[in-house]
Order: C-alpha cells, then structure tokens, then sequence
C-alpha cells in the first residue's frame, strides 16, 4: 500500500495554492475597500491579516474545530477495539499513527483534521460506535484516513477561518460606505458608483468564498472515498457505512455550519436537497453519487 497516496505531494501543493489564492482574494477585498475609501490603512490591514490568518490556520485551525466539536481524546485503555482499527489502519496505509477522538453524540458521523499526516486527528461520535458494525466503522475510519493521506484536512479546516474573514470585510465595507471615505465626499455619480461597488462586493465575495470552499469539500470527499476503499479493499463496506449514516434520522446537538463539510456525511439533516440550486450549495455530494462511483470501482 505504500502507493496509496501517490498524489500527496500534488495535493500539498494544491492546498499551499488555495490557500494562497484565499489570501489574495483577503487582500483583493482590502485594496478594494481602500481604493474607495481614501484609506489605504485598510490594505496593510487586510495583508497583515491574510498572512496571519493562513499561519494561524496552519497552526489552530484542528484545535478550532475540535473545541467546536466537543471532542473528547482517548487513549487505547479507553477504547481499545476502535483504537486498534485505527493503529492497523494507519499502518497499513503507512501513515503516523493519528490521535482519536470521541464525540459524545448520538448521530453516527466521523471527520478528520490536522495540518500533516504527522499531526493527524480521527474523530468519531459515539452514535457512529453504537450503530456501525466493525466492517463498517473501519470503512468509515479508513475513508478519513484518505483525508489525512490525501493531506486535504488543513485546507478544509483553513478555510473556514479565511472565508469567515472575507464575510467581515465586506459587511464592513457596506456598513461604512454610508458615511465618509473619499467617493462619499463627492456628489452625484461618484457617490452612486461606491454605493453598487459596496453592494456588489457585499454580495459577491462572500458567495464567492463559499461556493469555492464547497466545491473543495465535495472533491475531497469522492477522493477519500477512492482512498478508504483502496485502503480496506471492500468497499461494500463504506457503502453500507454511508447508507446507514445518511438515513439515521439521529440530530447533531452541537452542529455547526462552520463545520459541516468535515465530516463524511453531511450532520445537518434534512439540508441536502435534490433541486440543482441545492445542490450547488450542498456541502458533501450526493450520497447516490458516492455509491454509484464506489460500485463501479474495480478492486
């Protein structure tokens, strides 16, 4: 198996490039704002936060989302049986051995985090113990496994602080483009055109962001998928696991929109619908699709 993650290093890169492009599009937002405004403060502003938050993110980003999640760290003695099925996933795989974590919540769900393979971070809820059987949960294991393999997981949990950051920006530029700036102290057009610029980049830049950071989360998941059935070589199994995740009607207590597109099943029930302007804004991808491409896999 030592082949399984061929692409990693593509990946790598591919996250450095995301991550680049998020902060370019942080101070794109901030020359903006400046332009209009008179104000270039603005700009250093935006540069220093682009270049502090993709090193904060790096760095906090797993912490963030595990405080959010309420997740609980164990050690072997705690759960032996799921401690096992990751330490012999992970060497089948080749991969640092991951801390395992226990969401106490009754919805079977799962998400990896953590910004390398080295620092890696499996999380499951206590549902998905209770409800899976053992092939089941090490499909499930084995498929954020792929995430960690893959080194997708600091992407999706960076992101969520740069998008957060763009909404800021820019519900601020439309909150202050009421009062002062240097095209408000003009008269007639002037004031007109950074009015439409305030709105349409009000609009535009956060819908932008998030549109960007689902697509990313619903690729990532079809190539984990990929990666956990390689890993296990059964990939009924996964299917099984995304069938019963998907139809436990169990809610999360602790959700978060923030955090939605970590986990392998989407734990907002009832938010992923069939129309194509749901789907645009769906977090995860169809299930059908994800058994559809797990069937047709020749393993």
């Amino acid at each position: 198996m030592a082949n399984l993650y061929v692409q990693s290093e593509s990946n790598i890169r591919k996250t450095w490039l995301y991550l680049f492009f998020f902060a370019l599009m942080v101070i794109g937002v901030g020359w903006i704002i400046s332009f209009f405004t008179g104000g270039y403060e603005i700009l250093f502003i935006a540069v220093f936060l682009a270049v502090f938050l993709n090193f904060f993110s790096y760095w906090y980003s797993d912490k963030i989302v595990l405080s959010m999640s309420k997740a609980r760290l164990i050690e072997k003695k705690d759960n032996p049986e799921l401690y096992r099925i990751v330490e012999n996933l992970a060497i089948t795989a080749g991969l640092p051995m991951p801390k395992v974590y226990i969401i106490e919540e009754r919805q079977p769900n799962a998400f990896a985090t953590g910004r390398n393979p080295q620092h890696g971070v499996v999380a499951v809820t206590r549902g998905l113990l209770e409800k899976l059987d053992r092939a089941e949960l090490e499909a499930v294991i084995a498929h954020e496994m792929g995430h960690i393999g893959n080194r997708d997981v600091l992407l999706s949990t960076a992101v969520v602080v740069m998008v957060g950051l763009i909404v800021i920006m820019t519900d601020f530029f439309f909150r202050i483009s009421f009062y002062g700036g240097r095209s408000s102290r003009n008269e007639g057009s002037s004031r007109l055109i950074f009015l439409a610029v305030a709105l349409a980049l009000a609009i535009l830049a956060p819908l932008m962001a998030q549109l960007m950071k689902l697509a990313l989360s619903r690729k990532r998941e079809f190539l984990a998928d990929a990666s956990g059935a390689l890993l296990t070589r059964y990939p009924e199994g996964l299917i099984k696991a995304l069938e019963k995740i998907s139809n436990d009607p169990s809610p999360m207590r602790k959700n978060n929109d923030a955090t939605a597109h970590l986990y392998i099943v989407n734990p907002l029930r009832g938010q992923d619908k069939k129309k194509w302007l749901h789907k645009l804004f769906m977090t995860h991808p169809p299930i059908e699709e994800r058994i559809a491409k797990l069937k047709s896999m020749n393993i």
